[in-house]
């Protein structure tokens, strides 16, 4: 039997092409990364759901660990084909997974790797110069089922592995094509939302800063998309806002217990916990804003 291995976030895009190369004869592995600030559309279990459903075996990637983490956070640091508005190396994160994809294929002696991508949807990644960027970083063929027809031809459809004819040549960010294809196939799909955390211009100089002082690692990484951030003395604060945060911040060996309207704070330095103090005084609830004007440069 044909094999194909289709990167696989969740969405409708990707749900669609694992089914377009199932009508093929192809026997599909989706693989799907767990990217540490997001991006797919649904959550493991969801996605799982809807293989096991399909009769499609599931591969996870978990790029919040190691070794994947420090290699994914180097891209972040040194972008080669440069960010969006945020901190969002799009390219290269492709062609991160791109890579990564084109390992287990070959592991596995898979052929054809697919993406649900369409062009034009997204303009750091999905328009034709993007495209060319990678595809000529990759060095391989990447198929693109729902765009495949407005998109120069694979050695795969040269080669009738794959039927071009039965391939798609959708354009733009409208999904009511994508949206008629799901309802013939009788696919559900999450509604769109959610994201790429680093794509938001209010974290970015926060991450920038905890990314080269390397405060990321994989155990504080759950700190980095939550509370209100400080970096004092060489110490790294996270103040939490509400009670889930402080939640998670009390996980953390290194942390002011929350008390009395008082949150609970992270401290990446032992001798940080007096100013931490200092900080959990000024965020406890009330009108606490001469205090918390001291430590407004300080703020990530």
């Amino acid at each position: 039997m044909k094999k194909a291995l289709v990167l696989y976030s969740g969405g409708l895009d990707s749900r669609l092409v694992v089914r377009m190369l199932q009508e093929q004869d192809f026997q599909i592995t989706a693989l799907y990364f767990a990217l540490p600030f997001g991006c797919g559309c649904c959550n493991t279990s969801c996605n799982f759901n809807f293989t096991q459903k399909e009769n499609v075996k599931m591969e996870i990637l978990d790029v919040n660990k190691e070794p994947l983490l420090s290699e994914y956070l180097e891209i972040l640091k040194h972008p080669k084909f440069g960010t969006g508005s945020g901190i969002n190396p799009c390219k290269d994160c492709k062609i991160f997974m791109f890579k990564k994809a084109k390992e287990y294929a070959d592991k596995n002696n898979i052929k054809v790797i697919a993406t649900g991508e369409v062009l034009g949807q997204r303009p750091m990644s999905q328009v034709p110069s993007a495209m060319k960027i990678i595809d000529e970083a990759l060095g391989f063929e990447i198929l693109r089922p729902l765009s495949a027809k407005i998109l120069p031809e694979t050695s795969f459809e040269k080669k009738d592995l794959v039927d071009r004819k039965r391939l798609l040549g959708i354009r733009g960010r409208g999904r009511k094509e994508q949206m008629a294809l799901a309802e013939k196939y009788k696919i559900k799909y999450p509604s769109p939302g959610g994201g790429c955390f680093l794509c938001e211009k209010e974290p970015m100089l926060r991450l920038k800063h905890l990314l080269e002082n390397n405060l990321i690692t994989e155990e504080t990484l759950p700190l980095t998309m939550i509370g209100r951030h400080f970096f004092i003395n060489k110490t790294w604060f996270v103040v939490a806002r509400n009670a889930e945060e402080s939640k998670l911040i009390l996980k953390f060996p290194n942390h002011i217990k929350d008390n009395k309207g008082k949150p609970a704070i992270y401290i990446s330095n032992e001798t940080g916990k007096e100013k931490a103090l200092e900080l959990q005084d000024a965020y406890s609830t009330g009108d606490n804003i001469n205090q918390r004007n001291k430590f407004s440069k300080f703020k990530l």
